[in-house]
């Protein structure tokens, strides 16, 4: 089918009712938990996970999605008017979002802030319109030996890319792959890391770690740090939105500029629009005639930022959806949602459900157009909602995930299974290892074993066959860079402070 026939396929899909009813939840979820400071869209997911099994697995993800770009828009409303970053990528944004609002500009860096966001998430959906199927059809003539070689790249690009110490990242995502490995081996049926418990036998439930590290963590987390005195927001009215002739004109560069550099990195495994959004604020104030700017409230700070982070959550779902290798651990559960659900990702997917493939790009359009509307009216409520006291808001976040927790099966271990995580992953915090690569290595290390075994049994034991191919061996080697750069430069670096004392 062309295009224009893909595209209605999708809207049947995305237009009816229920989805319609499920993206606005979503978004709505997305944005609200996007504002609350340091929750952030893996958690809500993680929690709204149980939510999702009675209904349509195309529905379910609809609004999975809609959480994960709809904090995106949440978090820049509470930077630009608190200086309080509901989410890491838009950490940047109030670097010039709050001093415009100190300026009494608060209404127009809002505006910008959806504009922006709404105009970089378009131009990335038209890229996953575009190169989801090209890539989809190169990844079926891959083998186990380039599926094996492509998750491990995976694997050392977010180790190495995502910030932080690629140390840490790589102990976190090794221990997410031995939990991967606990239950029943699949091909010989024997018990693994099981313990003699009946429960893990089917391995430890993707929802209970999730909500565990992810939930009661961050909540034991921010409890344990020291609360924020509440800030209140100035009042934002909406003639104060409409920006000068001259600002739209200073922001057409800006916007184009970090729509295209985010849908990059949004793309890359281990990326994410964290980094996204960093480097374009970065090529703003480079590329800038008056850096100087820069931090009191320039405008094309909060646009380039907004664009770049919301291009790299809609361009990160091109490899999980054409390969099934998600870019961050967001898409990583989102990939575990859609197993879930029975439905396979990677090369096939688009083929195999061309009315869920397509009826998320669909969705993607109409969700964005939702919050581009909801962000205006609501940002009021939003802000107030944001202001209810943390002794009352943390207790029935907890309660909703213990909940979700036992719904899944309705069985109490895994309450036990979702605290226990919560512990490891508060300990984890606490000592400076995010627990978020835990969640790719749980996920992405069956997978690689799967292939790994598969290659091996086809070119029978020979492990010469991940580098005969020469597409594997060129992943293989990409890994090996990524980890051989960073040791070279810390090695020379070392090197030369001895020569200049």
């Amino acid at each position: 089918m062309g295009l224009i026939e893909n595209l209605m396929l999708g809207a049947q899909t995305a237009f009816s009712p229920e989805a319609l009813l499920f993206c606005f939840v979503g978004c709505f979820i997305g944005t609200f938990v996007g504002a609350l400071p340091g929750i952030g869209p893996l958690a809500a997911i993680s929690v709204t996970l149980p939510l999702t099994f009675g209904l349509d697995p195309t529905v379910a993800l609809i609004m999975l999605a809609g959480i994960f770009y709809g904090a995106q828009y949440g978090g820049s409303i509470t930077s630009i008017l608190l200086n309080l970053p509901g989410t890491a990528s838009t950490a940047v944004t109030s670097l010039d979002g709050y001093p415009m609002t100190r300026k009494g500009r608060a209404g127009l860096a809002l505006f910008i802030n959806a504009a922006a966001s709404f105009c970089g998430s378009s131009f990335a959906i038209i890229l996953v319109m575009g190169f989801s199927p090209l890539l989809a059809d190169v990844a079926l003539t891959f083998n186990s030996a380039e599926y094996f070689s492509m998750i491990v790249l995976a694997l050392v690009a977010s180790c190495t890319l995502s910030g932080g110490s690629p140390v840490k990242s790589l102990i976190m995502v090794a221990f997410g792959i031995l939990l991967g490995l606990v239950g029943m081996d699949l091909n010989s049926g024997t018990m693994r890391f099981t313990f003699g418990t009946l429960e893990l036998s089917d391995g430890v439930s993707l929802i209970a770690v999730a909500m565990g590290l992810f939930g009661v963590a961050e909540i034991a987390n921010k409890m344990a740090s020291p609360s924020m005195q509440p800030v209140v927001p100035p009042r934002v009215k909406l003639r104060d939105m409409i920006p000068h002739r001259h600002e739209m004109r200073q922001l057409v560069g800006p916007v184009l500029r970090g729509s295209g550099l985010g849908s990059i990195i949004g793309a890359l495994p281990g990326a994410g629009p964290t980094i996204a959004s960093f480097m374009a604020y970065g090529l703003e104030k480079r590329t800038s005639r008056t850096p100087e700017r820069f931090g009191h409230g320039a405008i094309e700070g909060v646009a380039a930022p907004e664009a770049a982070n919301n291009a790299s959550v809609q361009s990160a779902f091109i490899p999980t959806l054409s390969l099934g290798i998600p870019g961050d651990v967001v898409m990583a559960v989102l990939l575990g949602a859609m197993m879930m659900h029975g439905v396979v990702p990677g090369p096939q997917f688009i083929s195999n459900e061309p009315a869920m493939f397509w009826g998320l790009i669909v969705s993607f359009w109409i969700g964005n157009v939702m919050l581009l509307i909801l962000n205006i009216p609501l940002i009021g409520v939003f802000v107030k909602i944001i202001m209810i006291p943390e002794r009352y808001l943390f207790p029935i976040i907890a309660f909703f995930i213990c909940l979700g927790a036992y719904a899944v099966s309705n069985n109490v271990f895994d309450i036990l299974i979702t605290v226990l995580f919560g512990a490891i992953g508060f300990v984890f915090l606490r000592f400076g290892y995010h627990p978020a690569p835990i969640l790719l290595g749980f996920i992405l290390g069956p997978m690689m074993e799967e292939n790994l075994r598969r290659a091996l049994v086809v070119s029978r034991g020979h492990f010469t066959v991940f580098v005969e191919r020469p597409v594997s061996a060129g992943l293989l080697a990409c890994a090996v860079l990524l980890i051989v750069v960073p040791l070279l430069k810390a090695l020379i670096g070392r090197m030369r402070i001895p020569a200049d004392g």
